[in-house]
């Protein structure tokens, strides 16, 4: 007798494509991420000294500016840390 072939297709399992979307971390995102980060700890400072104008400004342009700002921006291809 011969070999049972499974009921339905043979379907093939193909791998998903990756797509590369051009996200490439390089000095310049580092570098506003720093500045983000370090406006955070200012902020965060200034709140603890009682700041009710300059705290909550400078911790949303850090939160809303800068640490957006470190993930958006593309560097060219040279510049890639990869």
């Amino acid at each position: 007798m011969g070999a049972v072939k499974p009921a339905g297709r043979n379907r093939s399992t193909r791998k998903p494509v990756e797509i590369d979307l051009g996200f490439n971390w390089g000095p310049v995102n580092s570098l506003v991420l720093g500045i983000g980060i370090a406006t955070l700890i200012a902020g965060y400072l200034a709140l603890s000294k009682g700041s009710t104008t300059l705290a909550p400004a400078l911790l949303v342009l850090a939160y809303c500016g800068l640490i957006p700002t470190a993930l958006l921006i593309r560097a060219k291809a040279g510049e890639s840390g990869e």
